[in-house]
């Protein structure tokens, strides 16, 4: 539509429908922090059983009283310690969105994404977490290791941790 003025012409874009559309992809897309099932493999120990990485994650996050293992959380603390900065992330998504631009608002979800990623990375790194027993300990040092940090021996658990940001699922359930 254009408006004319004794001073001035302002010519205004209807914009809209690219708005509209930009909205409705914000709300079919998410983003999930953790270990892939697809890449959740380990290089395993000698004479040792396989375990990938996304059991080893939740056998940690949650523990195992059967393998005497106590929790050792990181995954929901880490993205909790990052709430404020990832909120500010997605803020500014659905600001893009809003604008019409779906490339910015892609780029801030994915920065939101990293955000997380690094915050549960770190949370591995840091804890606090629960000390290993003296059984691990020795179990370390058997193997030619001699970090003592719960959660960080081979650093394949860190390393596994990873962001994807995709169209949700028609039902909202699993993994693609």
């Amino acid at each position: 539509m254009t408006v004319r003025n004794t001073s001035h012409m302002v010519v205004r874009v209807d914009r809209v429908d690219e708005m509209i559309a930009s909205v409705q992809e914000l709300t079919r897309r998410e983003i999930l922090v953790g270990i892939p099932q697809a890449t959740a493999g380990r290089q395993g120990e000698p004479g040792g059983e396989p375990v990938d990485n996304a059991t080893l994650g939740y056998i940690h996050e949650f523990g195992s009283p059967d393998a005497n293992i106590p929790p050792r959380p990181f995954l929901i603390p880490g993205v909790q310690e990052a709430r404020d900065q990832i909120g500010k992330r997605l803020e500014a998504a659905a600001r893009q969105a809003i604008d019409g631009n779906t490339e910015a608002m892609d780029d801030q979800m994915s920065a939101a994404g990293m955000v997380a990623q690094s915050a549960v990375r770190r949370k591995i790194t840091e804890g606090p977490h629960t000390p290993l027993s003296p059984r691990t300990l020795a179990k370390r040092r058997a193997k030619g290791r001699t970090g003592e940090r719960p959660l960080i021996d081979t650093g394949q658990l860190r390393r596994s941790i990873t962001y994807v940001v995709r169209d949700k699922k028609p039902d909202g359930q699993g993994t693609p």
